[in-house]
């Protein structure tokens, strides 16, 4: 068993088999996704005989490392899996709420080339408890209470795709924290059939998708994923997802200096959006040492955005935050891994 995996009507089951009353596992649950409990220790109104058969299977994240921004009070976390392997996650205040952005695998096999945490490459898929612990830590740490999930962190979601889909469930029951699915956004670097599947659930998401170039040819040198599923059968899929569900996606957009930040990358990415109803949501890349790509200036990411708005494309540029903690996906994980190497 995986405690905090299990829906309540699992975990009854379980009890009940195990013989113990049906009220125990609602005990059990509360400790898990209400109370955030970090041991079994903590369930002071279970028997200890309980507490021992659910011991073995509890998941609880080791906190490795801890940075907290000056500039913007972003909380970036290392934890420790009970298996060993590394994750990261980040904490970020906002006036209208707190967001984490977690990691779906430890490590990732997607192999997007300004991407640090694709270069160890993947060492597993997390369970859904292990996607869950990651907020549950932090909101005990913090002391904050977080209104906005963000699958974002390291890993492709898509690629763990039934471990996603139980977390969404666990996460906005409402037995649980109970986060509206609104408030939960999941990105993707556009594995397509899984694409039509997630939109085939008719979830209330919001969707992302990591498109980075607007043609194939360049989005093939930044994203090897491109050498499977064209730009073509990509958008074939966002249009059924917005079919399907009536939600409107968010396309990721990375600017790197000389690479994809042109007038004319402009100008096709107009193109090929401006008759879909999107966001397109513009990302001065964050620089990494293995890598030669260099963050596109602000005076270019301006006149990029504007070229989109004349053309009827709705667009935002992300605020940058963490930079002084090295926030940007896989940063920290790979600074520990390579530290303790």
């Amino acid at each position: 068993m995986d405690i905090k995996s299990m829906t309540l009507d699992e975990l009854t089951k379980a009890v009940v088999q195990k013989g113990y009353p049906k009220f125990r596992a609602k005990q059990i649950y509360d400790w898990c996704h209400v109370k955030l409990c970090r041991s079994v220790e903590e369930m002071t109104n279970l028997p200890k005989d309980i507490r021992q058969w659910i011991a073995e299977d509890f998941i609880s994240l080791e906190v490795l490392e801890r940075l907290e921004s000056k500039t913007d009070g972003t909380n970036k976390f290392v934890f420790r899996l009970k298996d060993g392997n590394v994750i990261e996650s980040v904490f970020m205040p906002y006036k209208h709420g707190n967001s984490v952005c977690i990691s779906s695998q430890a490590g990732c096999r997607m192999g997007c080339r300004f991407c640090a945490s694709t270069l160890m490459g993947l060492a597993r898929n997390l369970s859904p408890s292990e996607m869950l612990d990651q907020i549950y830590a932090i909101s005990r740490i913090t002391g904050e209470r977080v209104s906005n999930v963000v699958v974002m962190g390291t890993g492709e979601p898509l690629d763990n795709y039934d471990n996603l889909l139980r977390f969404l469930t666990l996460l906005t029951n409402e037995d649980g924290l109970h986060i509206s699915q609104r408030n939960v956004t999941v990105s993707s670097c556009g594995i397509v059939p899984q694409i039509y599947k997630l939109a085939d659930e008719k979830l209330a998401i919001t969707f992302a998708v990591s498109l980075h170039a607007p043609n194939d040819e360049k989005r093939r040198t930044l994203m090897p994923i491109a050498n499977k599923y064209s730009i073509e059968e990509l958008m074939a899929a966002c249009r059924y997802y917005f079919k399907t569900t009536g939600r409107r996606i968010t396309f990721e957009y990375s600017l790197v200096a000389g690479e994809n930040d042109t007038k004319e990358d402009a100008r096709q990415l107009s193109s090929l959006l401006s008759s879909f109803p999107c966001h397109v949501n513009l990302i001065p890349v964050n620089p990494i040492k293995e890598r030669s790509y260099k963050r596109a200036d602000q005076n270019s990411v301006q006149k990029f955005k504007v070229f989109l708005e004349k053309n009827a494309v709705n667009v935002t540029i992300r605020r940058g935050m963490g930079k002084d903690i090295d926030a940007a996906c896989g940063q920290l994980r790979k600074a520990y891994m390579d530290k303790k190497a």
